[in-house]
């Protein structure tokens, strides 16, 4: 079985990557592998459905840079294909003077980034949201709420329709670059291609290694623990309602999300995960943990961040804790009201030094490309990633022509 082009990954950017790869190479064979009986089942379907507008990313990054073409990309795909998306707006609430500082170095950054921000004084808020307080906030219209794992369908449809193949229940457990293909092999079925994407999310690392490629960090998973409003508070706000973020930590904090399904959920936190695909709360793989518990990076980054991880437990292990976050912003919120809801995982690439990468991170040889950090936001974003990803191959293809 020779393809042109083999996809490893099921989740929207690899699925994102074989739909632009066949529709710029009409006629092209390819192939995606996913090792779960069905798409998006990992980080793609356990995020919070929101579609980002790229408020918070530095000037001039990539992160910044595919975020506001993928949100845009995204809002028209939906349209083609019939997916139903919300433009709601988000609300930047600031509750303390430390962080009304934030929310004014935020306002100038997202005029740097041409994203349309406005400034909400604490009555126009309270106008606004009713349950909410705060010294001042962020409107960002764009903001919007899908369900990414309808997205997904639609892209595998799309995959199938250009003459691509979809299979699912399909574990890699090789990979060989040679000269002029690759070859990857399951239990029982080899394939070879002339290219390789891998966009393996939560097993990413493994999937380089296994490939051969010298990469100098791990996947450290986090557990992203979320609550569900009771039915009777769907209506408790009107937008997305996010903290100012701490510029010193590495994550957005607790927030109020709609869904598209019209539920509200509170969260999420960030745990250290002792399972990379343990959904449930006391999950544990020992391989997992010993994965990166061996791994001198991840210590660094743990003392480097101790505080903030120690309050992090705290409040997973304490529901009080947890809702004293909620109710900074939310004063209403009563411990009867987190009602349980189902966690995510990220995976955070993690440098032998202790760095957390914060930006997208890829790992290239002549015919391999592998995706070895999409962090948040990876769903909104995953269109223009796509594009980048085969005018990567592109280029790959060219220099070997010209050789």
């Amino acid at each position: 079985m020779k393809y042109d082009y083999c996809v490893i990954g099921g989740g929207i950017v690899g699925l994102a990557t074989a739909m632009r790869l066949l529709e710029n190479r009409p006629g092209s064979s390819l192939i995606v592998l996913e090792k779960e009986d069905a798409l998006g089942k990992h980080q793609t379907g356990h995020n919070s459905g929101v579609i980002h507008a790229g408020i918070y990313y530095p000037p001039g990054s990539l992160k910044a840079e595919l975020c506001r073409k993928g949100a845009t990309a995204t809002k028209e795909f939906c349209e083609q294909n019939g997916i139903r998306y919300e433009i709601c707006g988000k609300l930047l609430v600031a509750t303390t003077d430390v962080e009304v500082a934030r929310m004014d170095a935020l306002y100038e950054r997202s005029k740097q980034n041409t994203i349309e921000v406005h400034r909400v004084s604490a009555g126009e808020l309270a106008e606004r949201e009713p349950n909410i307080v705060g010294k001042g906030a962020l409107f960002v219209p764009a903001t919007g709420i899908v369900s990414y794992l309808d997205i997904c369908a639609a892209m595998g449809e799309r995959i199938t329709a250009l003459g691509g193949e979809v299979r699912l229940s399909t574990r890699v457990t090789s990979i060989r670059e040679k000269i002029d293909h690759v070859e990857i092999g399951s239990d029982d079925l080899d394939w070879r291609a002339n290219e390789l994407v891998v966009c393996a999310g939560l097993q990413s690392d493994r999937l380089a290694r296994l490939a051969g490629l010298a990469i100098d960090h791990r996947i450290v998973p986090f557990r992203g623990e979320y609550y569900r409003l009771p039915a009777d508070k769907n209506d408790i706000v009107r937008h997305l309602i996010y903290p100012i973020p701490d510029p010193a930590l590495p994550f957005l904090g607790i927030h109020l999300t709609r869904m598209i399904d019209g539920s509200v959920t509170v969260g999420p936190n960030a745990v250290i995960g002792f399972a990379r695909e343990g959904y449930a709360r006391l999950s544990l793989d020992l391989a997992d943990l010993g994965d990166y518990a061996f791994f001198p990076g991840f210590w660094k980054t743990v003392f480097a961040n101790r505080r903030s991880a120690a309050a992090e437990l705290r409040n997973s292990l304490w529901k009080p804790g947890y809702l004293a976050e909620c109710r900074r912003y939310c004063p209403g919120l009563e411990t009867g009201d987190l009602l349980p809801h189902e966690a995510g995982i990220r995976a955070q690439a993690v440098k032998r030094d202790g760095t957390l990468v914060h930006d997208f991170l890829f790992a290239q040889t002549d015919r391999m490309l592998h995706v070895c950090n999409a962090p948040s936001p990876a769903a909104t974003s995953a269109i223009p990633i796509a594009e980048m990803i085969a005018s990567r191959l592109a280029s790959i293809r060219q220099r070997q022509v010209a050789q």
